[in-house]
C-alpha cells in the first residue's frame, strides 16, 4: 500500500508538472504531495529533512542561475546574440542552423538548460521569420540541445548539480571526463537534425542581413560588454571555485548580484522582477519532488533499480551503455530529476574505482534521454509551451521520431566516448 501511495502521488505531480492546468506551477501539487508523504508516514520527518538539506545548495544554484539569465536577457546579450546569428547566417538557413548549434550549446553550458529554453529560443525564432527561413529546425536545435549539451559542466543541468558530489571529482575533473562525450553528442545531434530537416534547409543565396545590432539596455547599439564580461569571470569562477573549496552556488550568486545591482541601478528591472526571475516556486518544487521521489525509493523502486543496475569493480563499456540506457529509458518514464535521484542512491553502493563512471553514465542517460519523450525533462515541456505561445506547433509524431533518431544514436556514442575518457584518466 505505502508503495502504490508514493507511486501515485508521483504520477500525479509529474502529470501536474507537465500539463500544467491552467498555467499553474509545478508546485502546486509537489508541495502538499511532500506534506502527505511525512504526514502519513511514507517518508519519516528527519529523511525528509535530510532531503531537503541534501537539496539545499542545488536549489540555491538553481535559483542564482535563473536570476543570472534574466538579467543578462536584461543587459540585452540575447538581443545581441539574435543579431549576431542574422549577420554570420548571411541568409542561408544551413549556415544558421550551426550558428544556433553552436550558441544554444554555449549558452546551456554557461547559464545551463533553461537559458536555452527560455531565452534563446524565442530570439532564434524571430531571427528565423526576419531572415524569412524555415524556423522549425532552428526551434528543434534548442530544445534537443538543452538537454544532450548540457553534460559538460556541473552547472549545465539541475542533474549535473544533482550528481556532483557523488562523482567525486573536481569541477574540473567533470569538465575534462564529460568533454568528449559532450562534443559526441552534440556533433551526432547536428548531423541527425541536418539530415531530417534538409528540406526545410535549402542551399539559399545570401540576402541582405542586419549590420548593425539591435540596442541594447547598456549603450545604445553597442554588445553589451559588461554583461558578457560578468558571463565570463563567472564561467571561470565556476572552473577555480572547486580549486579553493567554493561551492559553485557562491559563484553564480556573486555574478547574479553584480548584474543585479547594476540593473536595479539603471532600472532595466524591478525588484518584483527579480524576485520573478529566481521563480521562488519552481525552486519550492524542487525539494518537494525530492520528498515524493525519495518515498518511492524507499518503498520499492531502490531495491528494484539495485537488481537492474549493475555496480561491478570495473566499468567495462557494456557496464556504461547498460547504466545509461537504463537511465534513459527511466528519464521518460518519470522525468529526470526524479531519475537522477532514484539512480544515485543506487550507484552510490558501488566501489569508488566504478562510481565516478557509473554517475557520469546516468547523467549522459538523464540528460540525451529526454529528447525522445516530451516528459523526459521539464526543459523539453517548457521548451513545447514557448513555441506554441509563439505560434510554432511541434507535433509528438514529429517530436519522437527525430528522437528515435537522436538519442540512441548520441547516447550510444556519447558513451563510448566516455569510456575513452575514464580509461585515459585511469579510472
Amino acid at each position: 500500500m505505502a508503495a502504490a501511495v508514493s507511486a501515485l502521488l508521483l504520477v500525479v505531480v509529474l502529470v501536474v508538472a507537465a500539463v500544467r492546468p491552467r498555467g499553474l506551477p509545478e508546485a502546486v501539487a509537489a508541495v502538499p504531495a511532500a506534506a502527505v508523504v511525512v504526514a502519513v508516514g511514507l517518508l519519516p520527518v528527519p529523511a525528509a529533512l535530510a532531503e531537503v538539506a541534501a537539496l539545499g545548495p542545488t536549489v540555491g544554484f538553481l535559483a542564482a542561475i535563473l536570476l543570472l539569465g534574466r538579467l543578462a536577457e536584461a543587459e540585452g546579450v540575447f538581443a545581441w546574440l539574435g543579431a549576431r546569428l542574422a549577420v554570420g547566417s548571411r541568409g542561408r538557413p544551413v549556415r544558421l542552423l550551426g550558428l544556433v548549434f553552436g550558441a544554444a550549446s554555449a549558452t546551456t553550458v554557461v547559464l545551463s538548460l533553461d537559458a536555452t529554453v527560455v531565452l534563446l529560443t524565442p530570439v532564434v525564432l524571430l531571427t528565423a521569420r526576419r531572415l524569412a527561413v524555415p524556423g522549425r529546425a532552428h526551434a528543434y536545435a534548442c530544445g534537443h540541445l538543452s538537454n544532450s549539451a548540457s553534460l559538460l559542466l556541473p552547472v549545465s543541468n539541475l542533474t549535473n548539480l544533482l550528481a556532483f558530489g557523488a562523482a567525486g571529482v573536481s569541477f574540473l575533473g567533470f569538465a575534462g571526463l564529460m568533454a568528449l562525450p559532450w562534443l559526441v553528442a552534440v556533433a551526432v545531434e547536428y548531423v541527425v537534425v541536418r539530415l531530417f530537416f534538409r528540406a526545410d534547409l535549402p542551399a539559399a543565396a545570401p540576402t541582405p542581413t542586419p549590420t548593425t545590432t539591435p540596442r541594447t539596455p547598456a549603450n545604445g547599439t553597442a554588445p553589451p560588454r559588461f554583461a558578457l564580461v560578468v558571463l565570463g569571470l563567472t564561467l571561470v569562477g565556476f572552473g577555480v571555485s572547486s580549486t579553493v573549496g567554493l561551492e559553485p552556488v557562491w559563484v553564480a550568486a556573486a555574478g547574479a548580484v553584480v548584474l543585479a545591482a547594476r540593473s536595479l541601478t539603471t532600472r532595466w528591472i524591478g525588484v518584483a522582477g527579480v524576485v520573478r526571475a529566481v521563480d521562488p516556486l519552481f525552486c519550492l518544487f524542487v525539494p518537494a519532488l525530492g520528498i515524493v521521489v525519495a518515498a518511492v525509493g524507499a518503498h520499492g523502486l531502490t531495491d528494484l533499480l539495485r537488481r537492474l543496475v549493475p555496480t561491478p569493480d570495473a566499468t567495462s563499456l557494456l557496464v556504461l551503455l547498460a547504466v545509461a540506457g537504463i537511465a534513459a529509458v527511466l528519464a521518460n518514464v518519470v522525468n529526470n530529476i526524479p531519475a537522477t535521484l532514484v539512480l544515485l542512491d543506487v550507484v552510490a553502493t558501488a566501489p569508488p574505482s566504478t562510481r565516478t563512471g557509473l554517475v557520469l553514465a546516468v547523467l549522459l542517460g538523464v540528460n540525451i534521454g529526454p529528447n525522445l519523450t516530451f516528459v523526459g525533462s521539464l526543459a523539453t515541456l517548457l521548451w513545447r509551451q514557448i513555441l506554441g505561445a509563439r505560434g510554432t506547433r511541434v507535433a509528438p509524431g514529429e517530436f519522437t521520431r527525430l528522437g528515435l533518431l537522436t538519442v540512441p544514436a548520441a547516447l550510444a556514442a556519447a558513451t563510448c566516448a566516455l569510456w575513452l575518457a575514464l580509461r585515459v584518466a585511469g579510472l
